[in-house]
């Protein structure tokens, strides 16, 4: 199949609604009771604001001619069906184009204007939520979740700090295999936070609090849930209010059903009883609440990583503690508070069955990356990796973005 490509043209903002989850790092490895000392705390530079894309502003003919065949050379080898890349240095120019189709029925070709499921970045989100309550003095970082959540295992020794930072020990539900079949079973249904967590408690801690660090969505549920207790609204309308309205991120929301807005891709994935190719599109995205969620575009997370990065949103010494990242058993790899730092890029990845995502930025350079995948179907590697590497190789090779392959969907879903 030839890989069309198609370059940035505006679209009005369109009320965003609508889906996705999951995960990001692979390899939990074994690290330190707390950030050692040296550990990156990253001080970024204010990003210029958000504007629409100068058509005059293009990178070099050379870079774009490089990084087209790059990204296509990646799509065939993967079987990537479709993928959207936007890339913006200051002082050098910006590349946005899309390759491939939206939909294989028809051939329709994908789009940079158009919405897609996110995954495992709404966690930047929810924590930048939670992050927020704290600087307002109506939540502490090292509180226990208990004070907010009742029902937690050994609630009063799990602190907040330590669900955002992937620490607490308490175990992933979507690891779960009950939890598994009953999303393959009936990927349609709606799932409450509450049985969500459910899922996650029925099994003992996987170790003590800040004993290591591994990933578990059942954290960032338990925050969105705190956000809920705290500001007494539901976490999509307070992330309206608090996060996505402030940086006129108008295509951005927290969908509290199935509906995605248009224009958007078909997402294809193996997630299915039997492992064949199926489309994603309008399964409920419940399953991944505040973990993986949110729907949004590439102009949007353009403006969401300047702002995620250099901490506008947040007071000073709280975002340096979002920064602290530290290792998680994978070179050149750390996290935060809801946030990854892989080989100097800030951001995080998400996957979820249709769509894989990176949305990270280089502190104090203004150099921003989103990518977006219409597919999870992994061949010797996450999607989204792959396309960010080949970029990351080119355009900023002291940088590049490279991590493990991801678990599959609740650990697996193969």
């Amino acid at each position: 199949m030839p890989f069309t490509r198609t370059t940035f043209t505006a679209r009005r903002a369109l009320p965003a609604c609508a889906a996705a989850l999951l995960l990001v790092l692979a390899g939990a490895g074994t690290t330190p009771a707390a950030p050692p000392p040296g550990t990156a705390t990253v001080a970024a530079a204010p990003v210029p604001d958000r504007a629409e894309p100068d058509p005059q502003a293009a990178l070099d003919a050379g870079t774009v001619a490089r990084l087209d065949a790059a990204i296509t050379a990646v799509m065939k080898e993967a079987g990537i069906p479709g993928v959207s890349v936007g890339l913006w240095i200051p002082g050098r120019g910006a590349y946005v184009s899309s390759f491939g189709v939206a939909d294989r029925r028809d051939g329709a070709p994908l789009k940079p204007d158009m919405y897609s499921r996110i995954g495992s970045v709404t966690k930047t989100f929810t924590v930048t939520a939670v992050l927020q309550l704290v600087d307002r003095g109506l939540v502490g970082l090292d509180d226990p979740i208990a004070k907010y959540v009742d029902g937690v295992p050994g609630g009063e020794h799990v602190t907040v700090r330590q669900l955002a930072a992937m620490r607490s020990g308490l175990p992933d539900y979507t690891s779960d295999p009950k939890f598994l079949d009953a999303l393959r079973a009936d990927p349609h249904r709606a799932f409450t936070p509450r049985q969500l967590l459910g899922y996650a408690f029925a099994h003992p801690p996987d170790f003590a609090p800040n004993a290591r660090w591994e990933y578990s969505n059942t954290n960032t549920v338990l925050l969105g849930l705190l956000v809920e207790k705290v500001s007494g609204q539901s976490l999509a309308a307070h992330l309206r209010e608090r996060v996505f309205a402030p940086l006129g991120l108008d295509s951005t929301s927290l969908p509290t059903g199935s509906a995605f807005p248009d224009p958007h891709p078909q997402g294809y994935t193996t997630f299915s009883p039997d492992g064949s190719v199926v489309t994603a599109t309008d399964w409920n995205p419940s399953w991944a609440w505040a973990a993986g969620a949110v729907v949004s575009d590439l102009e949007d997370l353009r403006a969401w990583v300047p702002a995620l990065v250099d901490g506008r949103l947040l007071e000073p010494a709280t975002q340096a503690e979002r920064l602290r990242t530290a290792p998680v058993g994978v070179p050149g790899v750390g996290y935060g508070l809801g946030i990854a730092r892989v080989d100097g890029w800030l951001g995080h990845n998400g996957e979820l069955p249709g769509y894989e995502t990176i949305a990270a930025g280089l502190p104090g350079s203004g150099v921003t990356l989103v990518v977006l995948v219409n597919s999870d179907i992994d061949r010797g590697g996450s999607l989204s990796t792959l396309v960010g590497r080949a970029v990351t190789r080119i355009a900023t090779p002291e940088h590049v973005w490279n991590l493990p392959s991801p678990s599959q969907v609740g650990g697996d879903r193969r």
